[in-house]
Parts: structure tokens; sequence; C-alpha cells
């Protein structure tokens, strides 16, 4: 029976699954997009959403650098450069991000060869389709094509006003 083990075994024995999670954290963090089956992609998204939220600076203001969460973030990675990057890089961005710092995106086809269900896992503030700067050049895409509509009404208002005066020139030139 398994009473209260609310987490996805994978199909593995624990020290498989432990260095599954921490290769696959590792990547997500250094190529901030991966693809897996959606299984992976919920437990890793278990796994590597603690570590996001210890390499954020507020939670490093108790000590000068942050190293004791340096090192528990090691620990769980054993990987220096995706820590360096985490720290410098990811932890910064994502400290105004009360949580939720990763993305599922579900793929359309299923794996050939077990048909498994294929997830796209990324970092929420690394994809220019979904974030805000994204929403706002798209804005402002919108706006100028919007303007320009606008501006042609604008533009027949002159033309009307030029057949107004029009016939005022003919009568001077008829006196």
């Amino acid at each position: 029976m398994r009473h209260n083990k609310k987490f996805n075994h994978l199909g593995r024995k624990s020290a498989h699954r432990k260095a599954m999670l921490s290769n696959m954290a590792s990547s997500l963090i250094l190529n901030k997009r991966i693809i897996t089956t959606t299984a992976k992609a919920k437990a890793l998204r278990m796994y590597i959403e603690p570590l996001i939220t210890k390499a954020k600076p507020e939670n490093n203001a108790t000590t000068e650098t942050g190293s004791s969460n340096r090192r528990v973030v090691f620990a769980y990675l054993q990987n220096k450069v995706a820590v360096t990057e985490l720290f410098r890089e990811i932890g910064p961005k994502v400290a105004t991000r009360p949580g939720g710092y990763t993305r599922i995106i579900r793929m359309p086809e299923n794996r050939k060869g077990d048909a498994a269900e294929m997830a796209m896992m990324e970092l929420v503030d690394y994809n220019e389709v979904y974030t805000r700067e994204g929403q706002k050049t798209a804005a402002k895409a919108k706006s100028t094509r919007r303007s320009s509509k606008k501006a042609a009404p604008k533009a027949e208002a002159p033309a009307a006003d030029a057949a107004v005066e029009a016939p005022a020139e003919q009568t001077e030139v008829k006196e």
C-alpha cells in the first residue's frame, strides 16, 4: 500500500529518481526550456521550485553571500555551473514573483515509441511570448494598425474641405 506517498515515483528506485531529477533540473536551469514527459515535468516542478525560491535575493539577505542556501541547492543539483546560473541570473530575475517559476505546456503529439504524453517545461520569465514585454510589443503593433485606420477618415476630411473651397474660388474667377 502507498499511504501518504504523495509524489510520483516515476517507476524508479529513489537513487535513480533523485539523479534523474537533479540532471533535469540542471538542464532546465542552463537551457531555460526542456522537453520531457508530462509525468516527469510535474515531478520536476515539485523538485525545482523550492530551489529557485532559495536562490531569490531576499532569502540570501541573512548572510552576505547566501552561502548556506547555495550549499543546500548544490546538494540537490551537484552542478556548479547550474548553481551559479541559478543564483546570478534566475534568482534576481524572479525576485518579485511569489511562486510559480515554471510553466508546463503539453505538446500536441505523443512520443512515438510508447505514446507517452510529452510536455515542454520552461522557466516563466524567460519566454518572451508570454511575458509582459512581449504583450507590450504586440499592443504597440496593434495600436499602429489602428492609428492608420483612423488616419484614413481624417485624410478624407481635408479633401471634403477642399471641395467646399473650390466653388468659392470659381466664383472669384468669374467675377
